[in-house]
């Protein structure tokens, strides 16, 4: 594929998902971690949301995690769960399931209440186009919240991979997929149109005992290497040896594992409405700082 538009092989990531399902549960910590934090989030949201739809790649994990939580998520009257049917667990309590894409979304413009999403906006090409279509879907002061994976998500695989495919092979091949940082996420969300936008980090480092390690658990998410530019031949033994070295040599913990960076990036935005509070306009203050701090100023006498 080599239409610039497309950094992703998105067949190749449904592939790779696919592939991972039936062992998912034993690698999804993070899906559930970054979930939870983002339910959390929906929780100090106190008003209802009627009707939901979960934009997630894992259809029923959010519901779950919802589930679990009880009452405390109780503005929720039904959930859309969408993404591949074959992914899917169960839908959870007052969830119905959808087969569908990020980037092709099937909803009525001012439908859905409310939009989540975790972990499936760093795999999506045009990522404006999807985030204008969910403001689109959105009824008037209907909240979208969203997590994924931030820029500085394993700098240090991409640092040490980059460095033993060079010493190795004398070139460098696409491998770790380009993220957003967090004035990217919040232009994204400027650029939708989404009202009173939010886009703030959180980072989580994860140790694991080796660099193979962390590989085989990257597959078991179903986050392998999905660029459309990627080499198709495998790593060769001697780059994932090299890697594993340099990875030892330079973030190996005090006992001997390494560590890993997620960096999750969390996004808020409302659908513009009549009602909602609006920022003052430039130059409108009527408050004289001069009054608040005294004529001179701040400092002591």
């Amino acid at each position: 594929m080599n239409d610039p538009q497309y950094v992703f092989d998105r067949p190749r990531l449904r592939q790779q998902r696919r592939r991972a399902a039936a062992g998912f549960a034993r690698h999804d910590f993070l899906f559930r971690e970054l979930g939870e934090r983002l339910l959390d989030r929906l929780a100090d949201v106190r008003r209802a949301f009627p009707l939901a739809a979960d934009l997630s790649p894992y259809p029923g994990l959010l519901g779950g995690l919802r589930d679990a939580m009880g009452d405390s998520l109780g503005g929720i009257e039904t959930l859309i769960e969408t993404g591949d049917v074959r992914l899917a667990r169960g839908a959870g309590r007052g969830s119905t399931q959808l087969v569908c894409d990020e980037e092709a979304l099937p909803f009525r413009a001012g439908s859905l209440d409310l939009i989540l999403s975790c972990m499936g906006l760093h795999w999506v090409n045009d990522l404006p186009g999807a985030m204008i279509q969910m403001r689109d879907a959105l009824r008037p002061d209907g909240l979208f919240l969203g997590v994924m994976l931030g820029g500085e998500t394993l700098h240090e695989l991409r640092q040490c991979l980059m460095e033993a495919e060079l010493a190795e092979t004398g070139g460098a091949s696409p491998r770790i997929s380009p993220m957003v940082g967090l004035r990217d996420a919040a232009g994204l969300l400027q650029r939708a149109s989404f009202a009173l936008p939010v886009a703030d980090v959180e980072t989580l480092t994860v140790t694991y005992p080796d660099t193979l390690s962390l590989m085989r658990d990257l597959r078991g998410m179903g986050e392998g290497n999905a660029l459309a530019t990627r080499a198709r031949r495998p790593t060769s033994r001697a780059v994932i040896a090299r890697t594993a070295a340099l990875y030892a040599e330079r973030f190996a913990t005090a006992d001997g594992r390494i560590n890993a960076t997620f960096q999750a990036v969390f996004l808020t935005g409302w659908a513009p409405a009549a009602n909602q509070q609006q920022p003052a306009r430039r130059g409108s203050g009527e408050i004289s700082l001069a009054e608040v701090f005294g004529a001179k100023g701040c400092g002591t006498e």
